[in-house]
């Protein structure tokens, strides 16, 4: 039986998660702005699960309908039969979102779908679930557009960029969903040389090597629809197994990283470690400045600094034209890509971009800046 799917993803990457899914065997997603509606199965939701790299989540619709005011959404919300797929000894949250909405407080549109829940389940098993906020095991949605009202359950729990495995506390300052998403717009074949050297704590790099060795995003982790009533563990059990079979062993990749940081390169090791692909990429200590590339041809992706605080744009005033004479001095047959937020860069470097994607990072408006590196051209802005 087929059931319908929300798969939110960081802006700008609409396009690529469609292209991902169909890859999957998907038929027919459609991209609309901040994510992908998908029809498909149950073991279907579980693949996109375990293997989508650019996903955010992927929600479960189960139910929608038209509105004009608060006691319309609880109505909609009482009537949907949560008990046929959760226990109330699973606790819940609810999540609201609203574009173009005409009701004035998302925090009181949470409160009643929260409290049409609970009412749904005293109904008809005599008790309701408890709510919590910090790990809840059933994650409700609801969107509203100026009109109609969408519930879905999560089936991903924690966001699918959590692959399960790293270690640091340190909030990365890009998710692994957007780090594979820039992957994929770069073009990058797993058999081509790959820098990344501004590495930070490594994102890029671990999800290279995963790409590299056809590992599966998910295969570290758990999922929500592991507790809905209707999971088969069978199932779910031989598609992770065909997942498992798949995927390469460790080995040497054309996969490079630098920082000038120790303390970053050794976080991004750390992390590495954890995912068990330390062997498979190279590292080193060294300023991207005086950094020669690895290899005669290849994919360049860095996520450089932007200024965010008082000085830091003087700093990069005088950084940005010097990193375009790099790149152009020592980085010929490279396809080099910088996602930044400063749209001063393009100006500043000094180079012409061949392609400015605009992307996302969490509420901070981004461009990926392409250059095609050729000895002696891509002087301009």
């Amino acid at each position: 039986m087929s059931e319908v799917f929300f798969s939110p993803v960081p802006r700008g990457l609409e396009e690529a998660l469609a292209a991902e899914l169909r890859a999957l065997g998907v038929a027919n997603p459609r991209a609309m702005a901040g994510g992908v509606e998908w029809a498909g199965d149950w073991p279907m939701c579980w693949r996109v699960n375990l293997e989508s790299r650019l996903a955010t989540r992927v929600l479960w619709r189960v139910g929608h309908g038209p509105y004009r005011n608060e006691a319309d959404i609880y109505r909609l919300a009482h009537a949907t039969t949560w008990a046929k797929w959760f226990t109330p000894e699973e606790t819940i949250r609810v999540f609201v979102t609203a574009r173009q909405s005409p009701l004035k407080s998302l925090e009181f549109i949470t409160l009643k779908i929260k409290d049409a829940v609970c009412d749904h389940f005293r109904a008809v098993r005599g008790t309701r679930p408890s709510v919590d906020t910090a790990r809840p095991m059933v994650r409700i949605h609801a969107f509203l557009s100026r009109d109609a009202a969408t519930l879905y359950l999560d089936t991903s729990g924690e966001p699918l960029y959590k692959r399960g495995f790293k270690p640091g506390t340190v909030e990365a300052p890009i998710k692994e969903n957007l780090a594979a998403g820039i992957l994929a717009l770069s073009g990058w074949r797993a058999d081509e040389p790959l820098a990344d050297p501004m590495c930070g704590s490594g994102t890029f790099l671990i999800e290279a090597a995963m790409i590299a060795l056809d590992i599966a995003p998910g295969l570290g982790r758990h999922f929500a629809f592991e507790h809905l009533r209707s999971f088969e563990a069978g199932q779910w059990a031989a598609l992770r197994g065909q997942a498992q079979a798949r995927r390469q062993l460790p080995h040497r990749l054309p996969i490079h990283g630098s920082d000038i940081a120790g303390s970053q390169l050794r976080r991004a090791r750390e992390n590495l470690a954890a995912a068990g692909l330390e062997d498979c990429v190279s590292l080193e200590k060294a300023d991207l400045l005086d950094l020669s590339p690895p290899a005669p041809s290849g994919v360049m992706i860095a996520n450089p600094p932007y200024g965010v605080r008082l000085g830091e744009a003087e700093e990069l005033a005088a950084f940005y034209p010097r990193l375009g004479d790099a790149l152009k001095q020592r980085w010929p047959g490279w396809r080099c890509y910088l996602l930044s937020a400063d749209m001063n860069l393009p100006k500043a470097i000094g180079l012409r971009a061949s392609r400015r994607t605009p992307l996302f990072n969490g509420a901070l408006e981004c461009r990926l800046f392409e250059y095609r590196m050729v000895a002696g051209g891509m002087r301009g802005g």
